[in-house]
């Protein structure tokens, strides 16, 4: 596995990025995956490949230094602040079940369940189906998104192209409830989702990311 270490950028530059390591990877006909770790800067919204906008205020997110960008996958729009973000570049022949999009999710997002294990951290798969429409991507969540006590932590999406995987996805670090209402126009109910420092306050971030500095 190719491993890419942290980095913060911009959310145009992290998209752009993952965007072109997908290209590069079909371009190069790679077999080998790729694991990129990094962070936002300034704070920024990425909405889901076919999401609207509409019930975003894009003056609201200028005044307080609040990018917005569009995402290569689907699913729903996040805030991309506190949080730390990989993506994850690959065949599909390089998955044990890589044609079932489900599956496949599972297999990319084992690397998170065996490595939180050494904080002691357990995370499972899915949670309780959200009810209603949001906007808000960590209030819904899927076979696919990992959880904590039955709680979102992790959120993942896809992009498939050419026989190859772009999968991306949010680790919450923290998050600011008055802030994410303010931005989705919601209500953000917390039991539904959680973060590293509910969980263990003494992790740092760089605590998580040191856990894939050696070989995933």
């Amino acid at each position: 596995m190719i491993f890419l270490p942290f980095e913060i950028n911009t959310g145009a530059f992290n998209m752009q990025k993952d965007a072109d390591l997908l290209e590069n990877a079909i371009k190069d006909k790679l077999s080998e995956p790729i694991f990129r770790l990094y962070g936002w800067s300034p704070a920024c919204v990425s909405l889901g490949r076919n999401q609207k906008s509409d019930f975003i205020d894009e003056n609201f997110l200028q005044s307080n230094n609040i990018d917005i960008v569009r995402r290569l996958t689907g699913g729903r729009a996040l805030l991309h602040d506190n949080e730390i973000t990989y993506s994850y570049v690959c065949p599909v022949s390089s998955l044990e079940h890589g044609e079932n999009v489900t599956e496949s999710y599972k297999e990319i997002s084992q690397i998170f369940i065996d490595k939180f294990k050494q904080l002691g951290i357990e995370l499972e798969f899915g949670g309780k189906p959200a009810r209603g429409h949001f906007d808000y991507c960590m209030l819904v969540s899927t076979g696919a998104d990992l959880c904590c006590n039955g709680k979102k932590l992790i959120g993942s999406a896809q992009f498939r192209k050419e026989g190859y995987i772009l999968q991306h996805g949010s680790i919450l670090y923290d998050y600011d409830k008055t802030l994410l209402e303010k931005i989705f126009n919601e209500p953000i109910n917390t039991s539904s989702i959680t973060c590293i420092r509910e969980i263990n306050p003494e992790i740092s971030k760089k605590d998580i990311i040191d856990l894939f500095v050696t070989k995933c």
